[in-house]
C-alpha cells in the first residue's frame, strides 16, 4: 500500500493546495498493518514551490518515526503546458535544479543511515522488504509503475491514461473521463495510441532494465542475448558515457558496465544514453532536466 504524502511543511502545501496532517496520514497506516498489509510505502515528491532543504529535513524525520517499509522520493515535474492545475505555480516559487540536487542527496543520506537500502533512482526499502531481496537476488524489474518484484510480465492497466504492456506491445488509454466511458459504452477498449517494439527496442529496453535496477551491465550476455557485437552496435553510446566515466559516474570495460556509487543518484541519465528515441533531443539529456 502506498500513501502519498509529498511534503508535510505547511507552506510546501498550501502552495500546492493540499492539506495533509502527519496524524493522519499515521493513522492511515497504522489501519492498513491492522487489516494485514505487509509492506507499506510512503510517497515524497522533491522539487515543488516553497520547499527547502532544511523544511524536507523535517519532513523525512516524521516520516521516519512512521517505520514504512518503503519510500518513494519522486522528482516533481512542472508540466504547466500538460496539467491545467499547475498554470497556479509560479515557477519563481521552484526550487532551483541545486536545491533539489541537494534535497535529494540528503534524503540519500538520511534514509540509508535509517538502515534503509538505496533501491535506486526513487525508491528506498527496509532490507528485508521484497524489493531489496529482489534487487539482491537480481530478481528486480521496473515497469510504469516504478521498481517491482515482478520479473518481465504482462500488465494490464486501467483507467484514464494508464500504460499496458502486453507480449512486445505497449498501449496507451484515452486522457479524458468522457472519452473512456464513451469507448466502454461502445464495447470497444479505451486505447488510443500503442507501439510494438522492433528487435532494437527490446534490445535497448534490456540494457536500460539492468543499469536501472542493478547498477551493472554484462556486455557478453548482451551479446549472446541478442546476437550483437556490443562496441560495435553502440559505439556513439559508448563514446557518449567517457564524460561520464571520467567524471566518476560509472566504470566501463571489456566486459562490464558499472554505475559506481555517485553515479546511482544519476543513472536515469545514464540509462538515458541508451535510449535512441532521446538521441534526437540532447537537450532533454542536460543534467538540469532530469533532475
Amino acid at each position: 500500500m502506498s500513501v502519498g504524502v509529498q511534503d508535510f511543511d505547511e507552506r510546501v502545501q498550501v502552495a500546492v493546495n493540499r492539506v495533509q496532517s502527519e496524524e493522519e496520514t499515521a493513522s492511515v497506516i497504522n489501519a492498513a498493518r491492522a487489516n494485514g498489509f505487509k509492506s507499506v510505502s510512503i510517497d515524497l515528491i522533491y522539487g515543488l514551490p516553497q520547499q527547502t532543504v532544511m523544511g524536507f529535513s523535517r519532513t523525512l524525520e516524521r516520516v521516519l518515526a512512521m517505520d514504512p517499509e518503503r519510500l518513494s522520493i519522486y522528482n516533481y515535474a512542472h508540466l504547466p503546458g500538460l496539467f491545467k492545475p499547475q498554470r497556479r505555480i509560479a515557477e519563481s516559487d521552484l526550487p532551483s535544479a541545486d536545491t533539489k540536487l541537494q534535497i535529494l542527496a540528503l534524503a540519500i543520506k538520511k534514509l540509508t543511515e535509517a538502515g534503509y537500502v538505496f533501491i535506486g533512482m526513487d525508491h528506498f526499502a527496509k532490507p528485508d522488504d521484497e524489493l531489496a531481496v529482489a534487487q539482491r537476488q537480481g530478481r528486480l524489474h521496473r515497469n510504469f509503475q516504478g521498481y517491482s518484484t515482478y520479473a518481465d510480465c504482462d500488465m494490464l492497466s486501467f483507467g484514464i491514461s494508464s500504460i499496458s504492456k502486453v507480449g512486445p506491445t505497449y498501449s496507451q488509454n484515452v486522457k479524458t473521463l468522457d472519452e473512456y466511458y464513451d469507448r466502454l459504452d461502445a464495447q470497444m477498449l479505451p486505447v488510443f495510441r500503442g507501439i510494438e517494439l522492433n528487435a532494437d527496442d527490446i534490445l535497448r529496453r534490456s540494457i536500460i532494465q539492468a543499469l536501472m535496477c542493478h547498477f551493472e551491465l554484462s556486455i557478453e550476455s548482451i551479446e549472446s542475448a541478442h546476437l550483437i557485437d556490443f562496441n560495435q552496435y553502440f559505439a556513439a553510446e559508448l563514446d557518449d558515457l567517457k564524460e561520464m566515466t571520467r567524471a566518476g559516474l560509472l566504470k566501463v570495460d571489456r566486459d562490464w558496465i558499472t554505475v559506481l556509487p555517485p553515479g546511482r543518484l544519476l543513472v536515469r541519465i545514464i540509462a538515458m544514453v541508451f535510449d535512441r528515441y532521446l538521441r534526437a533531443d540532447r537537450q532533454r539529456t542536460r543534467y538540469s532536466k532530469v533532475i
